[in-house]
Order: C-alpha cells, then sequence, then structure tokens
C-alpha cells in the first residue's frame, strides 16, 4: 500500500488505518514536509513530490493500491497558480505513472466541490455541477482533478475510484484546516462570533479515511462516492466543541452576508499590500453555496458506516484545547 500525502490530516489517518489493520505500507512526503502526524508508525518512507517521475515509479513499485491524498485547499490565493500547478499539473504526472503501474486500486481524494447543487431534494453523485462560474480557480481545480482521473479510468485503464470529501473534523489537525483553525478559535475562546449561515457539509476524518481504505477493497472503478456524514451550521459545531471542553461558544452571530462585505475591504487592503488573506468574498461565498448530500451510495456499495460526526467534532475539541497546552511549535510546511 502506498499513501502520497501521508503527512496530511486525512492522509496521516490513512496511514494508521492502514498499519492498524496489519498492512505494508509505504508513504511518500517530501523532505520539507513535517512528520509529526506519522512519526512512530512502521511505515517505509520514501522522499519525493508529485513532480518527481523517478521517485512516484520507485514508490508504486510492488504496491497494489495507491491512496492519493494531496490537495492544495486554498482558495484565498490572490494568485491561483499555485492551485493549478499541485491540484492538476501534479495530479496528471501522478496519473501518468500510475497508469502504467500495475495497480489494483487508485484511490483519489477529491472534494464535495464536484458535486452539483439540488432545489429538491438531496444532490448526490449523479447531480452535475452546476456553480463552476461562482467557485473560483480552487473549485475548477478541483472539478479539474477529478476529470482528469475519470478521464484516466477510461482513456488508459487506471483503476481509479473518486472519493468526494466533505469537510473533516477530529484529532490530528496540526496545520490545520481552514474549517478546524476556526474551531480551534473556538474551543480556546479566541473567536467571539461565529458566522451565521455558515452551513456545510461534514465527516469525521477517521471515518473518512475509513471510507477511503474501503473504496481500496470495493470500490467500483471509474466511480465517485460522497464521503459525508451530515450537513451542519457551524453554529451547531462550534457549540459542540466548546462544550465538550468546558468553554462558552461564540456568542454573536454575524451575518453571512456582512462577512461578504468584509471580505471585499479585507481584500482590497491585502491587495494594496501584496498579500493573501483568507477573509475574501469567494471564501466565505464557498461556506453556504452548496446543498445537503446524499451519502448512501458509498454507504450501499463500500459497506461504509460513518458515526455521527458531533462524536468527532469532540475530539477535535479535545485535541485542539490539549494542543494549545503544548509549547509553540514551528510552522508546518505544507
Amino acid at each position: 500500500m502506498l499513501v502520497i500525502g501521508a503527512s496530511g490530516f486525512l492522509g496521516s489517518h490513512v496511514t494508521k488505518q492502514l498499519v492498524a489493520r496489519g498492512d505494508d505500507v509505504r508513504v511518500l512526503i517530501r523532505t520539507t514536509s513535517s512528520t509529526r502526524a506519522i512519526d512512530g508508525l512502521p511505515v517505509d518512507v520514501r522522499h519525493g513530490d508529485v513532480f518527481d517521475t523517478a521517485s512516484l515509479r520507485s514508490a508504486m513499485d510492488g504496491c497494489d493500491v495507491v491512496y492519493y491524498c494531496v490537495v492544495d485547499a486554498r482558495p484565498w490565493l490572490r494568485d491561483p497558480a499555485p492551485l493549478w500547478r499541485t491540484n492538476v499539473d501534479g495530479l496528471r504526472t501522478v496519473l501518468d505513472v500510475a497508469a502504467q503501474a500495475d495497480l489494483a486500486r487508485f484511490v483519489f481524494t477529491s472534494s464535495i466541490g464536484t458535486i452539483g447543487r439540488s432545489e429538491h431534494g438531496l444532490a448526490d453523485e449523479n447531480t452535475a455541477h452546476d456553480w463552476l462560474d461562482v467557485g473560483g480557480e480552487y473549485i475548477r481545480s478541483r472539478v479539474a482533478a477529478e476529470k482528469l482521473v475519470l478521464e484516466a479510468c477510461g482513456d488508459r485503464g487506471l483503476p481509479g475510484v473518486a472519493m468526494c470529501v466533505a469537510n473533516t473534523y477530529g484529532p490530528g489537525d496540526w496545520l490545520p484546516t481552514p474549517h478546524g483553525g476556526l474551531l480551534a478559535a473556538a474551543v480556546r475562546g479566541k473567536l467571539p462570533f461565529y458566522i451565521d449561515g455558515y452551513e456545510a457539509e461534514v465527516v469525521g476524518v477517521e471515518d473518512a479515511a475509513q471510507a477511503l481504505l474501503l473504496a481500496g477493497e470495493r470500490g467500483r472503478i471509474g466511480e465517485r462516492y460522497i464521503v459525508s456524514e451530515r450537513f451542519m451550521s457551524t453554529r451547531e459545531i462550534h457549540e459542540i466543541a466548546c462544550t465538550a471542553v468546558g468553554v462558552a461558544p461564540p456568542r454573536w452571530g454575524v451575518p453571512i452576508r456582512l462577512m461578504s462585505a468584509a471580505g471585499y475591504v479585507s481584500s482590497a487592503l491585502a491587495g494594496l499590500r501584496g498579500t493573501d488573506t483568507r477573509l475574501t468574498p469567494l471564501n466565505i461565498r464557498l461556506m453556504h453555496i452548496m446543498t445537503p448530500l446524499d451519502h448512501s451510495k458509498a454507504v450501499r456499495e463500500l459497506g461504509w458506516q460513518p458515526r455521527p460526526t458531533p462524536e468527532a467534532i469532540v475530539a477535535a475539541a479535545q485535541f485542539f484545547r490539549d494542543a494549545g497546552r503544548r509549547p509553540a511549535a514551528a510552522e508546518e510546511s505544507r
């Protein structure tokens, strides 16, 4: 088994679960990547990146299943070139190698951002994407990446399976993820308000990792699977998390339209400074653009049985509380 991107949040949990079930596990990470999420695990560590054909070939040699967990998830970047370079160009190099390798499955970590919206009922894997014009370069790159994988399945015999993963919560979110960062601030009493109107699909990171492992065994080649457990508001998420660690939850609700207006001001100031800011109109739009999803295909075909996401939110809150008590560490490389 090979995990590409094992140092990341989801990739590290995939790695841990593979080790726990007794598999021989190989990981491919960059020399600059932090390994604290996988330190101590009995894995074969290879160094390289998604543009290094030689290291990719060597890492895939002898492996039955590749779990691809690499993504640049920074929709707020003023210059989208890094998004396209990692999410599309790097993936294209990996697929060139994977299509020639003797693999049983190539499990690709996609995004629920590749799923369309539904005005009536739940959206599912067959719901055509209908918001590319307002999703920004991040969503465009993710849709393009998934298309590359599925086309490689049909054109080059890649045994690929695309896993459309929602916002993940749980322990070990060291970087943290953007939504994890908000949760960390809330449980540490540093977030005085919640965003009223921010609703998203969510899933426990351990359950998401389990879905990827099941896809490596049972996923139908050329298919997509939604990996999400439920639709939740940020207010509910923060209340669950803060209650779990005995902290008062954010008290004030700021309307999402007001946050969007603030995003225009923040973006203008960042442009003058020549820097990036996470408070952008696009970032706020992505917080409430999607509709609830149906994950029954993953349950039916993979045998996936996700636990209630509030359990993972509690675990995340406890992780962030405990991590906040440790001495500050150097910032991790992406």
